[in-house]
């Protein structure tokens, strides 16, 4: 028992309870100190109690709209656009009948049909929305009331529930785990929705209410209160306090199921809910739906309010003259024209004649504007959804336009923010070679000796001799299946190392049918491949690892896991063998275990290191692979020092990892793996032909280091000719910016001087807003960033440096990101760069990315659907965001400037000539005097008698007494009596 539980110990907890304990404290020294957040207290099975704290339901909400606010809410973003303000401006000033010659109906009607299809096109868009919402908050769940089980829908569970969740089912709200049907109350799940990461987790329940199960009677009467920290976003932090039959028991983020995972591998487990709905971590990092415009609408509401004042001058150019016109001519035509009531002076009717050419000028913006180019937009989007390139065969899948207003902005894009797993790569690890004892296997030669390429015509090795083998795997190399039948002692010790260093489960529904689940599919790929080749793995518990060895069943007893870390870079498992050996084997990074070997190594590892570099040039994903032989007593005196650590309070962290270090050493060397991370089809030209189009890709994932770096290569993201690689990996302050300078020295040394004009201008003005231009480095750079380092960067004022640095690097790789953090880039970029950006990304951790870029577009993938129902673009592969960008954008875009340009020349062509023949009607500001003036000219002289020559008007009085014959035609009009003064006049 007290090898289970140094196991149970060490695969499973990941905070030891020392930091548990400060972190409590801190976090409510913070709060004292603050005044801000504060924690939520709550108790089980006490639905009275909580429901007085005022907790919300867990009912979620992504739509944007209901039916009481959509209407004032639709016509408020809408008359945003300058162009609806206007005529609705314009409408107002029809209704007043002193200054109107049009009648109201023909600027409201077409209003009405503008703002009606755009509202119903938006309605649709929020419909969707509600439809996934509903369909989210109406699953059923198994809820604990009055002694027994009950169905009830996800939108009515309370804080303080108790709920019952079964294998591969997603969890309904952030539940504090009690028991599981597992051994230890261990439980599974899959939490691809929240970082994209598509291999297993383990949590545990604590030992007080793991020892419940299933008894509902016990369970109806747990009554433990919960303190815990406030809602929050963080993903990786949770600390409370459970009170229980007064005593206190710690809580940590490995006894919380968050929403958004999905049980695996786990029959049943009981839960306690502490955050629901807008409370939980899931909703906390999807941000905010937000109203988004393209550059071209910005543009046109800049180019209206210029030709707004470019209208206003020339009303006011027509008042004017319409003021000179009525007191030196229109005075004297009162007999037959006499002023209105309202008209006191000719000061008084050029104010008004201001604004009824205001109104008859309104050709200069017409309503049409926006319908013309919805119409187009509608069309483009119609091109991509039929656009038989982008259509995936397998799925059938076309790619679809979830949205009509941003196509153009395609065109326009210079930065791409992508996700990895499951974006850029399919998450499918293959084994592909290895190094075991200075012998490289895994290429194929041909009888000539000459290395040949592997392709689809290549022979398979055959695993006939193995039962178990796995069908799906493939291998090409015959000299590695005859170094294992021959029985090699290095190749099947190398093999049993695979089949024992690794928190694989292993599960067998069906005779013969192995299914691996793992926490990471590196584990996932090695297993399987020992698998193959004569070592599998049959089975595991807390105690034992079952193998079977070439036929031959084999039972080695567990004694102690030392986990894996970022720091450590390796993890090691130490057994006990049926020969009564003590064995321990280990794998991890080459940086770090080239320094455990034993220096009788040396030759071996130089041969290794080359293979490595192989590999590595490759773009594969390697892996070093070590044992040590361990003297019982030695081993016996290490654990009884290691079980004393771990119950300790004091400095717990720092020293396990001393212990570890302890058997960790003298190692002796065996070999190497080599792992292919499956790219999507056509990634990297995707990539290198976005970057030959000046776009920038920077890749943002929750995943670990070396995984994305080794991506970042083999996409063509990161080069191997490439002058450097910048990385940042401080957890402080001061350790970041010390990094960040030194990158940006590397790249740009003068950025560093106070004479550079960016720091110049925050020198004098630190707080006005302003835009960072594009720097040229001295050389070609790649940036690798970490979570920690991002967020003390941009909590720390450093993100002016941090976006510097980035920028000028060709590639920029971000890691163990949390969902807000990837917002958090994409806003910094669009609020310092003031250019087009575009997220994308397939699951629910990349949501509040999509929301936050210009542009989001969702793939359709293994996550679930949350990325493609908050996008503005979806499609089934990676490489289509090439012809999405290069093609499409670029025709919208062209097609859309094409169509402004001739649009406002056709409406200033058409107006103009209204405002230059306004010189020869007196500038009367009359539909009726809006005709073409030879038809004007045509009317005049059937109304004058042919014998009339020019000297009958040659005075005043005579022009007088000829107007009343005049005012007698079929249809006279004051425009046409002042358009035949001035023709007169002439």
């Amino acid at each position: 028992m007290r090898y289970i539980k140094l196991y149970i110990l060490e695969i499973l907890s990941n905070y030891s309870w020392y930091y548990f304990a400060m972190s409590v404290y801190e976090s409510r020294s913070e709060e004292r100190q603050t005044g801000g957040e504060q924690e939520r207290y709550l108790q089980a099975n006490n639905e009275e109690f909580n429901s007085m704290l005022g907790y919300p339901n867990n009912t979620i909400k992504t739509s944007k709209y209901n039916i009481f606010n959509f209407l004032p809410l639709n016509l408020f973003e809408q008359f945003q656009r300058l162009a609806n303000a206007y005529f609705l401006v314009l409408l107002i000033l029809q209704l007043i009948p002193q200054i109107s010659s049009l009648a109201w109906y023909t600027t409201v009607i077409p209003l009405i049909v503008v703002l009606s299809i755009t509202a119903a096109k938006d309605a649709i868009d929020d419909l969707k929305r509600h439809q996934n919402d509903n369909q989210v908050n109406n699953r059923s769940v198994l809820v604990l009331m009055n002694g027994r089980m009950e169905k009830k829908k996800w939108m009515n569970i309370q804080v303080g529930d108790i709920i019952k969740l079964e294998n591969n089912q997603p969890v309904t709200a952030d539940i504090l785990l009690l028991s599981s049907s597992e051994p230890y109350s261990m439980t599974y799940i899959e939490t691809a929705e929240l970082d994209g990461e598509t291999n297993l987790k383990v949590k545990q329940a604590i030992q007080v209410t793991s020892e419940m199960e299933n008894d509902l009677n016990q369970l109806s009467a747990f009554n433990g209160e919960v303190r815990c920290d406030a809602p929050n976003n963080k993903l990786g932090r949770f600390t409370g306090v459970l009170t229980y039959k007064g005593k206190n028991y710690l809580l940590d983020l490995d006894k919380l199921l968050l929403r958004g995972c999905t049980i695996r591998n786990t029959d049943w487990c009981y839960g306690l809910v502490i955050y629901t709905g807008p409370d939980t971590k899931l909703m906390q990092n999807s941000g905010k739906s937000s109203f988004k415009r393209t550059h071209i609408d910005h543009l046109m509401n800049v180019l209206v309010l210029w030709i707004f004042l470019f209208l206003g001058c020339m009303c006011f150019i027509l008042a004017i003259g319409h003021g000179i016109w009525e007191s030196r001519r229109g005075y004297y035509f009162q007999d037959v024209l006499p002023w209105k009531d309202y008209v006191s002076s000719s000061f008084v009717s050029a104010i008004l004649i201001f604004w009824s050419y205001f109104i008859i000028l309104n050709t200069m913006v017409p309503i049409s504007l926006y319908v013309s180019v919805e119409i187009i937009r509608l069309g483009n989007s119609f091109y991509i959804n039929c656009d038989q390139k982008m259509f995936y065969a397998p799925k059938n899948t076309p790619a679809q336009a979830c949205t009509t207003t941003l196509n153009e902005e395609l065109g326009q894009v210079k930065y791409v923010f992508s996700d990895k797993t499951g974006t850029l790569t399919r998450n499918i690890m293959v084994f592909n070679k290895c190094s075991i004892h200075g012998t490289l296997y895994g290429a194929v030669y041909d009888r000539f000796g000459h290395r040949v390429e592997i392709s689809e015509k290549t022979e398979k090795v055959s695993f006939s001799y193995n039962e178990l083998a796995d069908p799906k795997f493939s291998f090409y190399d015959k000299t590695l299946v005859d170094a294992v039948k021959r029985g090699d002692p290095w190749v099947h010790l190398f093999f049993r190392s695979l089949a024992l260093c690794h928190t694989v489960m292993a599960e067998e529904k069906v005779e013969g049918e192995l299914v691996y689940q793992a926490q990471s599919p590196d584990e996932g790929a090695l297993v399987t491949a020992a698998r193959n080749f004569g070592f599998v793995l049959r089975s595991r518990s807390p105690e034992t690892i079952t193998v079977v060895e070439m036929g031959k069943t084999i039972i080695y007893h567990l004694l102690a896991i030392l986990d894996f870390s970022n720091v450590r870079k390796r993890m090691s498992v130490i057994v006990k063998t049926p020969e009564d050996r003590i064995m321990l084997f280990c794998k991890g990074a080459d940086t770090i275990l080239c320094q455990l070997l034993l220096p009788s190594c040396t030759p071996l590892k130089d041969v290794t290191m080359e293979h490595l570099d192989e590999f590595a040039s490759e773009g594969l994903r390697t892996l070093m692979v070590a044992y040590r032989e361990l003297d019982k007593s030695f081993f016996r005196a290490w654990f009884r020092k290691h079980s004393e650590i771990c119950f300790s309070l004091e400095d717990r962290e720092s020293k396990i990892s001393s212990i570890y270090e302890e058997v960790e050493k003298d190692l002796m060397l065996l070999g190497a793996t080599a792992i292919e991370d499956k790219l999507q089809d056509e990634v990297p030209q995707t990539i290198k032909t976005l970057n030959k189009a000046k776009i920038k890709i920077w890749v943002l994932t929750g995943d670990k280091q070396e995984t994305a770096v080794n991506i970042a290569y083999a996409s063509n993201l990161f080069e191997g000719d490439m002058d450097g690689l910048l990385f940042v990996e401080g957890k402080d302050d001061e350790t970041v910016e010390k990094e960040l300078r030194s990158a940006l020295y590397r790249m740009k040394p003068e950025s560093l001087l106070d004479s550079d004009p960016i720091n110049s201008y925050l020198a004098t003005k630190p707080k006005m807003p302003f835009r960072i231009p594009e720097e040229e480095p001295s050389g070609n750079y790649g940036l690798v960033i970490h979570g920690y380092s991002l967020a003390c960067a941009l909590e720390g004022n450093l993100e002016l440096e941090l976006l510097r640095a980035a920028c000028m690097c060709k590639g920029v790789i971000c890691c163990r990101m949390t969902p807000l953090q990837k917002a958090q880039v994409v806003e910094l970029v669009k609020k310092y760069k003031k250019v087009v950006t575009l997220a994308i990304g397939d699951g629910a951790n990349d949501v509040s990315m999509i929301k936050a870029a210009h542009i989001g577009v969702g793939i359709s993938g293994q996550e679930g659907m949350q990325a493609v129902l908050n996008s503005d673009f979806t499609f089934c592969q990676f490489h289509y965001l090439q012809r999405l960008l290069l093609v499409h954008g670029r025709w919208s875009y062209n097609r859309m400037c094409k169509f402004l340009s001739y649009f406002f020349y056709k409406n200033f062509a058409f107006t103009l000539l209204h405002f230059w023949y306004s010189f020869y009607n007196g500038f009367s500001a009359q539909v009726g005097g809006q005709v073409v003036f030879p038809t004007l000219v045509n009317w005049v002289c059937s109304v004058i008698p042919t014998s009339a020559s020019s000297d009958i008007f040659s005075s005043r009085d005579q022009m007088s007494d000829m107007l009343p014959s005049i005012c007698k035609a079929p249809h006279p009009c004051p425009s046409h009596l002042r358009t035949l003064h001035l023709t007169l006049d002439f």
